[in-house]
């Protein structure tokens, strides 16, 4: 009987310790982010794109699919006038958007997630740019907000980052981020678990 007795205490704790409705650990949120990795530099892209295209403070819609599937969308507006120092203020929308499977350890083992935002632009990721010295200046940024997870991992992955970088002349009359010279850094937080980032673009 006293064996039985042990046995049962046991149990409510092995309960306790599982919970499959969020992410416990920075490993996971580590695996959230790194999803969305290549996200931010389509993001950045299609920023500028809109801002090269802007005929008013409504950016043209700019679009891009993910590696394997979904969409990303950017939208938002760009300050209007001569002045060679504006703000950009994006919203980022995502639709099953899979950049395709990524490696999580050096086994090579694999996971996909898919990720989602909300349909309302008022409450999708924010992507705020400030460009200074237009066209070959530089710009600060900052990127923040939930994504929505499913797939390897479920629940909701919130990024809050910040970028420095230099711009370069488009040989058009616009203006582009420089490749090599982005600095991104910030965290990315899922369930319990926090993911450092700190990436150069």
């Amino acid at each position: 009987m006293r064996l039985i007795l042990v046995a049962l205490a046991a149990t409510p704790l092995l309960i306790a310790c599982t919970d499959d409705d969020t992410i416990g650990s920075d490993e996971e949120a580590r695996r959230a982010y790194v999803g969305l990795d290549g996200s931010v530099a389509k993001s950045l892209a299609l920023g500028f794109a809109g801002f090269n295209a802007a005929s008013s403070a409504n950016i043209p819609p700019q679009m891009t699919t993910g590696d394997a599937a979904g969409t990303l969308t950017i939208t938002g507006q760009v300050d209007q006038g001569a002045s060679a120092n504006k703000e950009m203020r994006l919203h980022v929308g995502m639709v099953d958007y899979d950049d395709g499977p990524f490696p999580i350890n050096e086994a090579g083992d694999t996971i996909s997630i898919q990720y989602d935002t909300d349909a309302a632009a008022t409450t999708q990721p924010y992507l705020h740019l400030s460009l200074r010295d237009i066209p070959a200046g530089t710009f600060t940024g900052e990127l923040t907000g939930t994504y929505h997870l499913a797939g390897a991992i479920e629940g909701d992955a919130s990024l809050n980052l910040t970028m420095t970088g230099a711009l370069m002349n488009d040989g058009s009359g616009g203006t582009l981020r420089m490749p090599g010279a982005t600095t991104v850094t910030g965290t990315a937080t899922s369930g319990d678990g926090v993911y450092q980032v700190s990436l150069t673009l």
